[in-house]
């Protein structure tokens, strides 16, 4: 097994006063060589989006984007016709860019802040036609399990689908609790995102925002020290 941890506070980081973004992967302004992705996981940002503020319109191409709202409203509209719809907690969207298309991002809230987590997943595909779906996943299908929330378009479980042979799983586990996690196979690996709480992990300890990469293994344990939610992004590795 192969491990590399990444402290929450060795993440790229940019104040632009209305965005607070944490960068896991290099990233607009943020360029480091040692993090341009993890196989074939280009992107997981953290952001915190001002009241009223976002992302105006702008392109993607050939991409999996994958958001996942943690507190607030996210709106979402797009050039495939879809106007303005709410991405609220517990809810997952999933964008296909494909061909190409615009979108706009924004928070839904005129008083809190939004936060949430945006993954860019290399895909298998090129130049599809562009899709969107989302989809609510309820609290109760991921205490002490893991659930699916995404996964590949050939796959017939619950996850919302991606033109790329991965996964990606939440979990909440109870403190002193302990769960094998077993890999889609060896050739994959797992950027696993401790959001909250305490874990342990090949004897690793991951505190809130701490995350760490695991390749080379056909499964690991998790043990929670607190209550802790958990983000795991399994893919195929380059």
């Amino acid at each position: 097994m192969k491990t590399i941890l990444h402290k929450a506070n060795s993440r790229g980081h940019a104040n632009h006063g209305w965005l607070q973004a944490n960068y896991s992967f290099s990233f607009a302004n943020y360029y480091n060589p040692d993090k341009l992705q993890f196989g074939t996981l280009r992107v997981l940002n953290d952001d915190i989006i001002a009241p009223k503020m976002g992302f105006g319109s702008h392109p993607h191409d050939n991409m999996e984007i994958i958001t996942i709202p943690i507190s607030g409203e996210l709106k979402h509209k797009d050039s495939m016709a879809n106007e303005w719809l709410s991405v609220t907690p517990g809810e997952v969207q999933v964008m296909s860019a494909g061909s190409g298309l615009q979108h706009s991002e924004i928070n839904g809230s005129l008083t809190s802040h939004l936060n949430l987590f945006q993954i860019w997943i290399i895909p298998n595909k090129k130049n599809v036609t562009p899709r969107y779906d989302q989809k609510h996943f309820s609290l109760e299908g991921r205490k002490d399990k893991f659930q699916t929330i995404v996964s590949s378009i050939d796959n017939d479980d619950d996850g919302l689908k991606i033109h790329q042979d991965a996964k990606i799983s939440r979990v909440d586990i109870s403190k002193e609790k302990t769960l094998e996690y077993k890999t889609i196979s060896k050739n994959h690996g797992v950027y696993i995102m401790n959001v909250n709480g305490s874990i342990s992990i090949n004897n690793t300890n991951l505190n809130s925002r701490d995350a760490i990469a695991i390749s080379n293994t056909n499964n690991f344990l998790i043990t929670a020290e607190t209550n802790s939610e958990i983000l795991l992004i399994e893919v195929p590795m380059l």
